[in-house]
């Protein structure tokens, strides 16, 4: 089966780290993955894995996630998805000469549902559509159109967790998959992690951080925490691990920077460590591809995102016996369990994390318990064979219920 996926998000991140894990396993279940993506980290790790791949310099987007919305001053990125609009018909045309066989189209993320109706006009093919962020509950006419066309254009809804799946409307069908992780040191080292990781204090917490420095990760919090816990004389110490992202210069680094969707917080952040106090404990790794190396030095791993949802970092950790510390108000089980895979703490509240913290340095065999846990829920959800097996199984629904002229929601 020849397999067309859309990525319209250039930067490598969770959801291109999730693709990738789903389509190294397709390919073994004989899925012939052929990509059209924007330009950047996230394409060039799919051509390890891709028949054959199109890049774009963007493919238009229209966001109606919980937290980046259009409203007020947001609305002006729209000029942005206006501009991506030629190279995605562009981008298009060119898969639909050179690729006269696709069997079925798979859009990476909702963001991306026009270019996947596009692509759907153009090549008379199924349409999946991934859902990975929690969608605005807000009964706006964006929600309702999204809605709509899903109902009547989307072959096949697949969200990520119970989480996500809440946030899209009760009557449409939607197959919960997890993303996936494999839990591999990388071939080579990275020797520069290693020797940060190899100065680190014997006998201290290690608290893990992954992902991008973004304001609405709960960076700044996890500041905060560390001071009040420096102040306590505890021994903990944070492992921040990822890069920053520049929102460039000229009218299109201005807009994203008012638009909140463009976020340099890396002068502010070394700025805070210092004011803080906490510059020899609290320490910026910087981005690195040997991530499991990583988990693998962590006692706990922190994610006090804004996002009110499980991050992909929860589970990855988890493989390695990493419980977590996050903010989400209603935990579902298939990703969390409170007090049994990890902790959960009120968003945007340093002394909530400071609390969390403070528990599992005092209580170090209920982080080990709670560790095992979380890695047994990560084997039981997480694991890529598994979920690679599931996709494909939607993938063959769908191109059956096309054949036969059946309902391709029909499980």
């Amino acid at each position: 089966m020849n397999v067309l996926y859309l990525d319209g998000v250039g930067p490598f991140g969770g959801a291109s780290r999730s693709l990738f894990e789903a389509v190294r396993s397709l390919r073994e279940r004989g899925i012939r993955p052929h990509f059209v993506a924007a330009r950047g980290t996230a394409l060039e790790l799919y051509r390890t894995v891709a028949a054959d791949a199109i890049d774009a310099a963007g493919l238009t987007r229209f966001d109606n996630t919980n937290y980046s919305q259009y409203r007020g001053i947001r609305w002006l990125i729209l000029l942005r998805e206006v501009f991506h609009f030629p190279h995605t018909v562009l981008a298009l045309w060119r898969a639909r000469r050179r690729w006269t066989d696709i069997d079925l189209i798979h859009v990476n993320e909702i963001t991306e549902l026009i270019p996947g109706l596009m692509a759907k006009a153009i090549f008379r093919v199924p349409l999946v559509v991934h859902v990975r962020s929690a969608q605005s509950r807000r009964p706006t006419w964006r929600t309702q159109w999204i809605t709509s066309r899903l109902r009547k254009h989307a072959d096949a809804i697949i969200a990520i967790d119970e989480t996500v799946r809440s946030t899209l409307d009760a009557a449409l069908q939607v197959d919960v998959i997890q993303n996936s992780f494999t839990a591999k040191v990388a071939a080579h080292p990275d020797e520069r992690l290693l020797g940060k990781l190899r100065a680190l204090r014997p006998g201290s917490l290690k608290i893990g951080f992954v992902g991008n420095l973004h304001v609405s990760k709960g960076i700044f919090e996890l500041v905060e925490a560390a001071r009040l816990l420096r102040n306590e004389g505890r021994d903990v110490e944070f492992l921040i691990i990822g890069g920053h992202t520049r929102p460039g210069s000229g009218p299109k680094g201005w807009l994203l920077r008012r638009a909140g969707l463009a976020q340099d917080v890396h002068a502010e952040l070394t700025a805070r460590i210092d004011q803080a106090g906490v510059s020899d404990s609290f320490h910026l790794f910087g981005a690195t591809q040997d991530i499991q190396r990583a988990y693998e030095h962590m006692d706990v791993i922190a994610f006090p995102s804004h996002f009110d949802a499980p991050g992909r970092p929860i589970f990855e950790a988890a493989f390695s016996a990493v419980p977590c510390i996050t903010c989400i108000t209603a935990p579902t089980p298939d990703t969390l369990k409170p007090g049994q895979t990890g902790l959960i703490v009120p968003a945007r509240s340093p002394e909530g994390l400071a609390d969390a913290i403070r528990f599992c340095e005092e209580n170090r065999d209920e982080v080990k318990r709670m560790g095992l846990n979380a890695q047994a829920l990560a084997r039981q959800n997480f694991d890529p064979a598994t979920n690679a097996g599931r996709l494909a199984a939607i993938y063959q629904r769908v191109s059956r219920a096309r054949e036969s002229g059946g309902d391709p929601q029909q499980r």
